[in-house]
């Protein structure tokens, strides 16, 4: 069926990896078609490769007929531009870790945890883009200067989409789910706080001004309908259509753990982050800097590829003969540990063996996970069942893993582009908006899903059990969301 004979949404998801972009029947969900393009890997990336990814990916009238567009973001990245809308240096992205000093230095200065909850609901790691803006301060005080505003990735995009070369100051809008990974944004109040900007940056500026979430923010120049976007997490809630109960653990670049919940939370922790979603609502959530690079790298270590690894690791026991793994490759965010390394422990002539190895990558990752769970049950958020997303959830060996070590029921959903879904659903929710009352998110069906129960709940309990004593025994004092 052509976009002539049916009403076509778009969602486009620009990750850190790339951009994706899937075609969905407004009324249905039904995704239609689906384009994909890679962006450059590093820490820091110029903007602009980011919308050439987008051209090359809706090239050859991919969007023929598309009536509405909506665009997801990587959380967190710091777009800093001039007075004329000119980028100022290469976007700092949510896992370039060289602000963890930074973020450290302003916990202090505000306080201390507790004094940032209260202030934006979370406390703030490298990630964050508030701990970018302080690094820029002390390391790049001329591009400092030249700051008029900052914009996060899916803002530009968006922005980009109703024609402008450049994002003027003043023009960008942005929603309250990416608003809230700001650090500078609090989603108990709705507001900013221009005290922190100006405590990180060494000056103030407006941010751009946080919408509704069904509002639209106008027409690309052939005249379709932009809607506001979102944060790459709160779109794949939406995607996923989850619900109080249901937690999503996506194993992508990043791991991350996250449940829609109905009302703040304040972990001075800093394990969990308070963000808002794209609904009203609030996305309690945890974040890994390490997930499926994890079992890539294993995988390289082993002279195998992703499904080799796969065999080995059914080959081994829960608990890999005693081999453990904390999968800390590129430093981590949650425990804070930005400069840490992996670590293997445990090691004998017994089980040093390649089945072994791979099971403990496959059993780091999710323990890392695990605990994140955990972290969001101590702020009191439902744990009824987790959804399993991301590229690595496809792997068998994840899944059965997966299913002992949380404990609870597990859906793996059908593969797909849930974030770009959640954009395409929001693009929906938009176009609804502006041509009637406001009646709510569309309810697109989810169809596919498999579901695993725990086969031995007490040997995932061991495993984890055993993660975290290691764990302790490399970086004492080191806690999320432990539960023995």
């Amino acid at each position: 069926m052509t976009g002539s004979s049916r009403r076509l949404v778009a969602g486009i998801d620009s990750s850190t990896q790339a951009t994706k972009v899937v075609v969905c029947d407004a009324d249905t969900g039904e995704a239609l078609r689906e384009a994909r393009m890679a962006h450059p890997e590093a820490t820091e990336v110029d903007p602009g490769h980011w919308w050439n990814a987008l051209e090359a990916a809706t090239a050859h009238d991919f969007l023929d007929g598309v009536v509405a567009v909506g665009v997801a973001g990587q959380q967190h990245g710091m777009i800093a531009l001039d007075e004329e809308g000119r980028v100022v240096r290469p976007a700092m992205l949510w896992n370039d870790v060289r602000s963890a000093e930074s973020a450290q230095e302003l916990v202090t200065e505000l306080g201390g945890p507790s004094a940032w909850v209260a202030a934006v609901g979370s406390v703030p790691v490298a990630a964050f883009t508030v701990t970018k803006l302080r690094w820029l301060a002390e390391h790049e005080p001329e591009s400092a200067e030249r700051v008029c505003e900052v914009v996060l990735p899916h803002d530009w995009v968006t922005a980009r989409l109703l024609g402008a070369d450049t994002v003027k100051p003043g023009t960008a809008v942005t929603d309250r789910g990416d608003a809230s990974g700001t650090g500078y944004w609090s989603p108990s109040s709705g507001s900013y706080r221009s005290d922190l900007i100006e405590l990180a940056l060494g000056k103030a500026f407006s941010p751009p001004k946080v919408l509704g979430p069904a509002e639209s923010v106008g027409e690309t120049p052939d005249g379709r309908l932009v809607s506001l976007g979102s944060g790459d997490n709160m779109a794949a809630a939406l995607g996923l259509g989850i619900d109080t109960g249901d937690i999503v653990v996506s194993l992508g670049t990043s791991g991350t753990a996250f449940g829609v919940h109905q009302s703040t939370v304040a972990d001075v922790t800093g394990a969990v982050a308070g963000f808002a979603d794209a609904t009203g609502r609030y996305l309690p959530l945890v974040c890994t800097l390490n997930a499926a690079r994890v079992l890539i790298a294993a995988a390289n270590m082993l002279g195998t590829d992703l499904a080799g690894l796969q065999r080995l690791a059914l080959e081994s026991v829960p608990g890999a003969g005693g081999l453990v793994l904390l999968p800390y490759l590129d430093g981590e965010r949650t425990p804070d540990l930005p400069f840490a390394t992996g670590t293997v422990g445990g090691i004998t002539r017994h089980n040093a063996t390649p089945p072994n190895l791979a099971r403990a990558a496959v059993e780091g990752m999710l323990c890392g996970l695990a605990d994140g769970v955990d972290a969001l049950r101590s702020q009191g958020v439902e744990v009824r069942r987790i959804f399993l997303i991301g590229g690595a959830a496809r792997s068998e060996a994840v899944q059965r893993v997966a299913s002992d070590l949380f404990g609870v029921t597990v859906v793996v959903p059908a593969a797909g582009e849930y974030v770009a879904l959640g954009a395409a659903r929001q693009a929906a929710w938009a176009l609804a908006a502006r041509g009637n009352a406001d009646t709510g998110l569309p309810q697109w069906p989810r169809t596919g899903d498999v579901t695993l129960e725990p086969d031995d709940r007490h040997l995932g309990d061991v495993v984890r059990k055993n993660y975290r004593r290691f764990r302790e025994v490399v970086h004492p004092s080191t806690t999320v969301g432990d539960s023995g």
